[in-house]
């Protein structure tokens, strides 16, 4: 799905307005603030699915924090739910499923 990538490049860039913006209105919070330690390096696409009203994206996302000894790295595994609404995607919610 094209949202998860955009979504996911905001999150990488820092544009916390365009994360806010595909947020589905039932279940966005009221500011979204991004962590800026965490630097993210890579989306895999895990399984997507869907029709034209729903879809769902199973992904993991890569990042590192901090620097020397202090590095570290993980991954953000999340099954994510997204509406189409007024001909846009926007994300609903999702599992973490991070272990």
């Amino acid at each position: 799905m094209t949202v998860m990538r955009s979504r996911y490049t905001a999150y990488a860039i820092g544009h916390s307005d365009h994360v806010f913006r595909t947020w589905h209105p039932a279940t966005r919070p009221a500011d979204v603030d991004l962590d800026g330690s965490l630097e993210w390096v890579g989306l895999e696409i895990i399984t997507s699915s869907g029709d034209d009203v729903e879809g769902t994206v199973e992904f993991a996302a890569h990042w590192r924090s901090g620097e020397g000894r202090t590095r570290q790295n993980g991954v953000l595994r999340e099954r994510s739910t997204f509406l189409r609404r007024a001909g846009r995607w926007f994300y609903r919610d999702g599992v973490d499923l991070t272990t």
